[in-house]
């Protein structure tokens, strides 16, 4: 949106650069972005602490652009205006693998000679459910120290999913955080950050969850009765209470109710 027709020269140049700059990136124009920064600009992303400058940002930009159909950036307010200075608000969605991964920012965007001189970038990650309601984030200093960006975090929820499903790591009763995060490429803390912060729950229930989907689909293809026990061990379970309180939690029942209304569906389905 361009400056009010009462606004001083200066205002309205600097709506006018910072409104091409919006749309570039609502386009997911790279070149048109980059064609937008001055020679000597400053990009301070404090949610990474790091400071750009020209030639480091034709990467970040590519990296940070949402590129995918279901990804967005939308911009949540007008541009405001100061003098040289515009402000604006964004909300960067990504799509990970337990819902959507998100960040809010805002930005303090200085124009010089026509062209984006200064960038200060201020965003908060946001976990959003399937509810469509927003935990506020936690430690998001954390993420910084880490050197995580919304990006990255999908991406390592993808790479997560990803080794579960394949390698079944679960069943291995031993399995222990480090682990998992060597096998993903990613440091412990890293991968920590991420199902505590990023997918809200700890590294163990997330471990048993997996083992319970196992349990569950070897109780569904059964043709015949199954000793529950023996495949909660078998899916790396190394004590019944936790298998019986995560089976609980998930399905409402316990083990053996579950096992009878199986027993009565196979029945049904074999009757003439």
């Amino acid at each position: 949106m361009s400056a009010p027709d009462d606004c001083p020269e200066q205002t309205r140049a600097t709506g006018e650069t910072v409104l091409r700059y919006h749309l570039c990136w609502k386009h997911r124009d790279l070149e048109g972005v980059m064609a937008l920064y001055h020679p000597d600009v400053r990009y301070h992303d404090f949610f990474q602490n790091r400071m750009m400058v020209l030639d480091e940002l034709r990467e970040y930009v590519q990296l940070s652009m949402p590129r995918e159909p279901d990804e967005a950036l939308e911009h949540s307010d007008r541009i405001r205006l100061d003098g040289d200075t515009a402000f604006i608000q964004y909300r960067m969605t990504l799509r990970g693998s337990q819902g959507l991964v998100s960040f809010r920012a805002s930005e303090a965007i200085t124009v010089r000679d026509g062209l984006i001189w200064c960038v200060n970038e201020y965003a908060s990650l946001v976990h959003e459910e399937a509810q469509n309601t927003v935990r506020p984030p936690s430690l998001r200093p954390a993420a910084s120290r880490l050197g995580l960006s919304a990006r990255q975090l999908s991406f390592m929820a993808q790479d997560l999913q990803t080794y579960f499903e394949q390698q079944q790591p679960f069943l291995d009763p031993d399995l222990d955080l480090q682990q998992v995060a060597k096998a993903c490429g990613y440091t412990r803390n890293q991968m920590s950050y991420l199902l505590n912060q990023v997918l809200g729950q700890s590294f163990y229930r997330y471990v048993n969850q997996a083992r319970l989907r196992h349990v569950l689909a070897a109780m569904d293809a059964a043709r015949s009765p199954v000793k529950v026990d023996d495949v909660a061990f078998a899916a790396g379970f190394n004590s019944l209470s936790a298998f019986y309180s995560c089976f609980r939690q998930h399905t409402g029942q316990s083990p053996k109710a579950y096992a009878r209304q199986i027993s009565l569906r196979v029945r049904a389905q074999d009757s003439p």
